[in-house]
């Protein structure tokens, strides 16, 4: 049974131990657990630029601070996607307008697509020509949370069109 849904994520709260009742509304803990690995991240396997990753939350942080100003978002949902898989993943990005794929990790071409939260449904679509063997789906939420899930190309749908989709929702997520 839900019992409220949270103020930040709209996850459902079933239980009393899944958040907290703070000043007439729920906050779920896993929105609480997200804001403390942004305060403190974990140290990351990768070698991650430490400038790139303040200037990714520079950005968020100008980008929710606008939203919430003007009630209009920014247009940089795709940037700010590709700058969270160069961080989360450690792609070495192509120059700019690369065609075929966004960067490499590895022998692997990376092809990275954003769902912003302007978007009406989970899927995306991506050119069946391109130059990449792995595709990276970053979905971001209006409360500017982001996640995101890679799915092999080979396990893309065949079929004769000029583009190939996939649902967030049907991938894998890497969190446990």
């Amino acid at each position: 049974m839900v019992i409220g849904r949270c103020a930040y994520t709209g996850d459902p709260i079933e239980d009393v131990s899944d958040g907290i009742w703070d000043d007439g509304e729920w906050i779920s803990w896993e929105y609480i657990n997200q804001l403390q690995e942004l305060q403190h991240p974990q140290p990351s396997a990768k070698a991650v630029d430490p400038e790139l990753r303040e200037i990714f939350e520079a950005l968020v942080h100008t980008a929710a601070a606008y939203k919430q100003h003007t009630g209009r978002f920014l247009d940089i949902f795709g940037e700010l996607g590709e700058l969270y898989a160069e961080i989360e993943l450690g792609i070495k990005r192509h120059k700019l307008n690369a065609p075929g794929s966004d960067g490499r990790v590895g022998d692997d071409f990376i092809e990275v697509k954003t769902i912003s939260p302007l978007k009406q449904d989970d899927k995306v679509r991506v050119k069946r020509q391109g130059n990449f063997n792995k595709l990276y789906v970053v979905k971001i939420t209006e409360n500017f949370f982001f996640e995101g899930r890679m799915i092999d190309r080979r396990e893309l749908k065949k079929g004769d069109g000029k583009f190939a989709s996939v649902r967030f929702g049907d991938l894998e997520s890497d969190e446990q």
